[in-house]
This record gives C-alpha cells, sequence and structure tokens, in this order.
C-alpha cells in the first residue's frame, strides 16, 4: 500500500500545536490543550484528500497580548506511523517546535462580555526550522464565560512549502512514497480554548 503524504505540514503546524508565553509574570490566558486542535489538509495524486494534526499543544496570551504559540511537531498524527517519522525526518528535520507568535488586541478582548462574539484580524509570524513565514488571517472570538474564551480561525490560513521553505522534504517524501505528486499548498484550521489564569 503507497504511503500517503502530507504536502505542508509546516502550516499545519501552525496549526499551529500552540502556546504562548506569559510575558512579564502578569496574568493573561493559558491554553487548554485537551479542548484545543490544530490540523491541516493535504492532497496526493491531484485526488486523495486528507487531514492530519498535532497531539501535543500548549499556550496563552500575556495580560499586553503577546502571543506565542508553539507546536511539538514530534506529536504529528498523519494515522500512519512510518509517514509521522518521516515527517518529522524529512519535512521538520527534527526541529523540535514550530512557534507561532502574534500581538493581540486585549483591549478588545476584555471588552467583551460572556456570550459576546467579534472576528478580529491576527499578523503574526511562524518560524519552522529556521524560516519565518507572515502569517495574516481572520479569527473568530467568542467570550464563552467571565474566564474561558474561544478563538477559531474565521478563513482558512494557506500555506505553502516554498514560503515556509519545505520544498525539498515535500519532495522527498513524495520519492519515497513513489507519489506523483503532493498539493504545495496547505488549508490549516485552529480552535484555541483559553482560561483566564
Amino acid at each position: 500500500m503507497k504511503e500517503r503524504i502530507i504536502s505542508l505540514a509546516a502550516g499545519v503546524a501552525l496549526a499551529f500545536t500552540v502556546s504562548l508565553s506569559h510575558a512579564g509574570g502578569h496574568a493573561g490566558w493559558a491554553l487548554n490543550a485537551e479542548a484545543s486542535n490544530v490540523a491541516f489538509a493535504s492532497v496526493k495524486a491531484d485526488k486523495v484528500g486528507e487531514v492530519h494534526s498535532f497531539s501535543s499543544i500548549s499556550g496563552g496570551i500575556s495580560e499586553q497580548g503577546q502571543a506565542t504559540v508553539e507546536i511539538d511537531v514530534a506529536s504529528v498524527q498523519t494515522n500512519i506511523d512510518i509517514r509521522n517519522e518521516r515527517m518529522l525526518e524529512w519535512v521538520f528535520t527534527n526541529g523540535p517546535t514550530a512557534t507561532l507568535s502574534a500581538d493581540v488586541d486585549m483591549d478588545a478582548v476584555t471588552s467583551m462580555a460572556a456570550g459576546d462574539t467579534s472576528t478580529m484580524d491576527i499578523s503574526g509570524t511562524l518560524t519552522l526550522n529556521g524560516v519565518e513565514v507572515p502569517v495574516d488571517t481572520s479569527v473568530f472570538v467568542a467570550m464563552l464565560s467571565d474566564s474561558s474564551l474561544l478563538v477559531t480561525t474565521n478563513d482558512m490560513v494557506l500555506l505553502s512549502t516554498e514560503q515556509a521553505g519545505l520544498t525539498a522534504g515535500v519532495d522527498k517524501l513524495m520519492e519515497l512514497a513513489g507519489l506523483p505528486g503532493i498539493t504545495r499548498v496547505s488549508p490549516v484550521t485552529l480552535r484555541l480554548l483559553f482560561v483566564k489564569d
């Protein structure tokens, strides 16, 4: 059975597995990893679509709105063990994490009451294998309660292997699996649940 390969795990790595750093020791929002999800999709041989994710994520948003998202790339889940291993070796080149950093408008967040929803534009940077990729997207924000905040992708994040410096790794995966092609752009979706520290 031919091994199925992922076109761009970077994007996904976006996503995102997420950790947001707490600056200056101030209270902020911590990521509930068990209730959160970072997923990405790929298409092989022009007709077989697959969805992948990361099982280990962590994170938070500081009181000042400084967010850093870290993804444990070794936790990539493609439903095939050997493919997971090859993704780590050839695409992620055994790097421990992918990191997404962004600034969040905390005035807009803290002005929301329980039950309120909003969309916000986020500009950030994805760092993977030493390559920095700008990430601009719209997110949907829902204040579930005074102490819980849900953030999801409002639009899909589209990441390319060329942009993330992953083309050679994906070429190698395609060669190992004997595939005629793997898409070079990957849609990424996020579901992030944060709880107040």
